[in-house]
């Protein structure tokens, strides 16, 4: 395929990445530069070029830029009734991307995160599932959505990320005191709830760390008595307020 991506941040470039190896022609956009040329000197068949260059050579735009900088962006460009853009701004909703690169197809807008890079990564996405899956299914794991609402509560959802992950790295740094290899014991760590929760659904996972007056059911109780399962609760419903 010919794929043009606008915008290289973080998300735009681990896309990139995985997707480079399969054969596609792509051009990325001069904005984050350094980005953009690291790509280009990454592969062979990925070229840097404006804006206007990257819609004239693709057939599928891919959009990662910042959604208050869009509308600017996307107004100074002339796309084409055959060309279909899959976006990767959070801020802006399906309908109002349409409307920014009009006559082109607003096909789908998904949200990635930094492991698509390697593969191995979940997708969230409404739109059209086929060529989302076309493009990232093979080595990434898409979760297709009913719709803009279905989105916004799988962004709240997704967050709960930051707070297991510092769970973890604050289990770590107890563990780090009472061992010879820090960095073995988070890695362990890592492993196990990487493993573990990839492994089974939560519910039959907690029942089989239910075991009585075993370690993880007396850690679990005590954080839940502390109020854990609450504040998450409290917290996720803060962020769907302020969305």
């Amino acid at each position: 395929m010919r794929i043009g991506v606008i915008g290289t941040g973080t998300i735009a470039t681990a896309v990139v990445h995985g997707i480079a190896g399969d054969g596609h022609a792509i051009t990325v956009s001069d904005r984050s530069a350094a980005n953009a040329q690291a790509l280009a000197a990454a592969y062979p068949n990925v070229r840097v070029a404006s804006n206007q260059a990257v819609v004239e050579e693709s057939d599928i735009v891919i959009l990662g830029l910042m959604a208050e900088k869009s509308a600017a962006i996307l107004d100074a460009l002339t796309f084409r009734t055959d060309q279909q853009v899959i976006t990767l701004m959070a801020g802006a909703t399906l309908e109002e991307v349409a409307q920014m690169v009009a006559p082109a197809r607003a096909a789908a807008i998904m949200m990635p995160f930094p492991g698509i890079a390697q593969g191995g990564s979940p997708i969230m996405m409404h739109g059209d599932t086929d060529l989302v899956r076309a493009l990232f299914g093979a080595r990434n794991q898409v979760f297709a959505l009913k719709d803009a609402a279905e989105m916004a509560a799988y962004l709240c959802a997704q967050a709960v990320l930051s707070p297991v992950a510092r769970m973890v790295s604050d289990a770590a740094g107890w563990l780090s005191s009472r061992v010879s290899d820090p960095a073995q014991g988070e890695a362990f760590l890592r492993a196990l709830v990487a493993s573990s929760v990839a492994g089974t659904d939560c519910a039959s996972l907690i029942e089989a760390l239910n075991t009585p007056g075993g370690y993880n059911q007396r850690l679990r109780l005590h954080m839940e008595g502390s109020g854990m399962g609450g504040s998450l609760r409290a917290g996720l419903d803060r962020l769907e307020k302020d969305a």
